[in-house]
């Protein structure tokens, strides 16, 4: 007799809670916990229960540090725990209908995050026929601290690094053997993911790792960020250095209590916006197992997992970090170019400075000194990576589909404007959740936008093509005409707020700003490496 909202995975039965007509699975471990001597070791199976697994709440966070004070949201959790590698599953029926299934990767940075937060509930999604899979991964030190030292003595060929992208793999082979028991299809699993998230998602298309075990791949923000194992190295022994440990071994920092390298952690910094890097203290290395070379060089040279790829940016995505950075926020045009010319040169900045204010007093955007900064910060860290990504994809025989969020929050009264993550709300359809509207809007233009978001993104999750009724005819990125999705105002939203199809495909959007990088000698990249 089967039981309802009970099903079966390779380590026991589970039991879900109807919510609706829909089922949510909780707190499910997809693997054993990393704690004691599998600290900085791969992840193992879960251990197996013989009763049935309560999966009605949400498991630990990984260790982190608080949100910063204002960016809370009412409903997530707060408590963490290093026995944190547990999984969430929203599925409309436990039956024998393959669907199409979402694994989402959650960003922070790689330091922060939970697959749990009401940002990412999957319940919208899978109310329109879709298995959507939500999860935690190791993080900060615990996920990505990378050194020689770390290295298996067992010849079970451990990494020396990236604990938290193998959590992610693990969480795909979960997915490869249990979701079907969820009424999802193993053989139609969408990857995605934003900020750190899209970074973990695209990175994973270069790992020989992940062949197989997902087969569309959607890149919110993301283009793959990793660093050598010698940057990681030095990251490591600043840690060690600033614990007051005498050197970098495993047994010294396997002593160390999760909430010390938390607490560690803030203080090794990173890159800056300033040098056209994001400050993230710890990322994905290239470590000669899980990645055998930048992943930006994998896609630039064809050899990636051969799927089908969505990738895009919001159009003012830093606006979510000039505006804590004094020096951003108070800038004036002489400003931005002494920091520009750092990156590129004097007359090359000068002449990219000059093209920015040109087609931004075109389109009738502000040209502050702070603005273009924003502006240029933006291109060099997320949208041209992003794009080259896209074209290398559609170059080596794959299809491949861009967009450009444009939508704006009314938050801190609009001066973030279509900023960082702002589309994750849209994406999941939790733009209805009073606690997430005051950042993203509210009323039936933000409703609709949405809408149609969801159900483009859930044609790409079916058939690899993410044109719909909703957004219309969306041609592959690979063509000349560089064609995008521009997802808000300018595009698929009238200046009345109303959805219309013929409105929101644009031919080389902001054009002029990605041509200049060209001009000027600047080679595009498909991604960031730290040597």
């Amino acid at each position: 007799m089967r039981l309802e909202g009970v099903t079966r995975t390779a380590a026991g039965l589970v039991r879900g809670v109807g919510e609706g007509d829909c089922w949510i699975f909780r707190g499910i471990p997809y693997a054993a916990p990393p704690v004691g001597g599998m600290r900085w070791r791969p992840p193992q199976p879960p251990l197996p229960w013989h009763s049935v697994f309560d999966a009605s709440a949400f498991g630990p966070m990984a260790p982190q540090s608080p949100p910063m004070p204002g960016t809370e949201i009412p409903g997530d959790p707060t408590a963490w725990d290093e026995d944190c590698l547990t999984l969430n599953v929203w599925t409309p029926k436990l039956d024998g209908t393959p669907r199409p299934v979402l694994v989402w990767i959650h960003g922070g940075g790689f330091t922060g995050g939970t697959g749990a937060s009401v940002l990412y509930a999957g319940d919208r999604l899978a109310r329109q026929g879709a298995v959507v899979v939500t999860c935690n991964y190791r993080l900060g030190a615990l996920g990505f601290l990378a050194h020689p030292a770390l290295l298996g003595d067992s010849g079970d060929g451990s990494a020396a690094g990236n604990w938290g992208l193998l959590d992610q793999i693990a969480v795909l082979r979960w997915v490869q053997d249990n979701i079907d028991g969820f009424g999802g299809d193993p053989g139609n699993v969408t990857l995605f993911g934003e900020s750190a998230g899209g970074m973990s998602a695209s990175t994973l298309l270069a790992t020989p790792l992940a062949i197989g075990l997902f087969h569309k791949v959607i890149v919110q923000s993301g283009p793959p960020v990793t660093s050598s194992l010698a940057w990681g190295a030095f990251q490591a022994e600043r840690l060690a250095e600033g614990l007051g440990l005498t050197g970098v071994t495993r047994k010294e920092l396997e002593a160390v209590p999760a909430g010390a390298l938390v607490d560690a952690t803030p203080g090794l910094g990173g890159g800056s916006i300033g040098d056209g890097t994001l400050p993230l203290p710890f990322v994905p290395v290239v470590d000669f197992r899980v990645l055998n070379q930048p992943p930006g060089e994998v896609l630039l040279t064809g050899k990636e997992t051969p799927v089908p790829l969505l990738i895009g940016t919001t159009r003012d995505e830093c606006t979510f970090f000039t505006l804590i950075d004094p020096q951003s926020a108070t800038a004036d045009e002489a400003h931005v170019m002494r920091r520009l010319s750092r990156l590129v040169g004097e007359e090359r900045g000068a002449q990219i400075v000059g093209v920015y204010r040109e087609a931004r007093e075109r389109r009738g955007e502000s040209v502050t000194g702070a603005d273009l900064w924003t502006a240029i910060t933006t291109d060099v860290v997320f949208r041209l990576p992003s794009l080259q990504l896209a074209t290398a994809h559609g170059q080596a025989g794959n299809r491949a589909y861009s967009y450009l969020f444009t939508q704006e929050s009314p938050f801190l009264e609009g001066r973030l404007g279509s900023c960082h993550a702002l589309d994750i709300p849209f994406t999941f359809g939790t733009v209805t959740n009073p606690a997430i509207s005051g950042y993203s809007g509210s009323g039936r233009a933000v409703f609709s936008l949405s809408e149609a978001m969801q159900r483009s993104w859930l044609a790409f999750a079916r058939t690899g093509d993410p044109s719909c009724d909703a957004v219309g005819d969306w041609p592959e990125y690979g063509s000349g005409q560089r064609p995008t999705m521009v997802i808000g105002p300018g595009g698929l939203l009238d200046s009345e707020g109303e959805i219309r199809q013929s409105q929101g495909l644009k031919w080389d959007p902001r054009g002029q700003e990605r041509q200049i990088w060209e001009e000027m000698g600047v080679p595009a990249v498909a991604g960031h490496h730290q040597e």
